[in-house]
């Protein structure tokens, strides 16, 4: 995580001091990954499905070779260019790792939307969580999301990068990759 700090002047020792602004970086942080993800709507797949340079780009980013579903690759590699190191993989699931494994000191599980936060949507014809994308803003209980591999229709085997609208009950799980 990115962490810059102020410099502070303790009178009662007389010694300057590092007070850390966590946050005010957390927003930054989030705000640059979500500006990454905006940058890239309208990004759609070439040359047959799952294909193209960008699609190309994102799967390589998680060491996938195209083709492939990428809707997770394309999340990390948001993350990635916005200089974080995680997350980093192609499979949905591994974005909401559970909590009781105490494995991943990031990927915390959340149940409120916000800005920055990864949202995983359950198939129950996969028995998982099967899509997933960043959420870039909350207006009550609709959540705006930008997703790849999606359509217009909301679907997970899309063709582009795509805003999309969804209700908060239709949203299984959220992660926080950068708290």
């Amino acid at each position: 995580m990115f962490c810059s700090g102020v410099v502070g002047f303790n009178s009662e020792s007389g010694v300057l001091k590092q007070v850390q602004n966590d946050d005010r970086n957390n927003k930054k942080n989030y705000e640059r990954v979500i500006e990454i993800a905006r940058k890239e709507i309208g990004v759609r797949e070439e040359g047959g499905e799952n294909c193209g340079v960008a699609v190309k780009g994102y799967l390589s980013y998680v060491g996938i070779k195209s083709p492939a579903p990428w809707c997770a690759a394309f999340v990390s590699w948001c993350f990635g260019q916005a200089g974080f190191v995680q997350p980093r993989t192609a499979w949905c699931p591994a974005l909401f790792p559970d909590a009781r494994s105490g494995k991943a000191p990031q990927g915390r599980l959340r149940k409120d939307p916000l800005p920055g936060r990864i949202m995983g949507i359950y198939f129950p014809s996969k028995g998982r969580i099967a899509h997933c994308g960043i959420v870039e803003k909350v207006r009550g209980d609709f959540v705006y999301v930008i997703e790849g591999n999606t359509n217009v229709a909301g679907g997970r085997d899309g063709d582009r990068v795509m805003r999309r609208l969804r209700h908060n009950r239709t949203i299984a799980r959220y992660a926080d990759w950068l708290n």
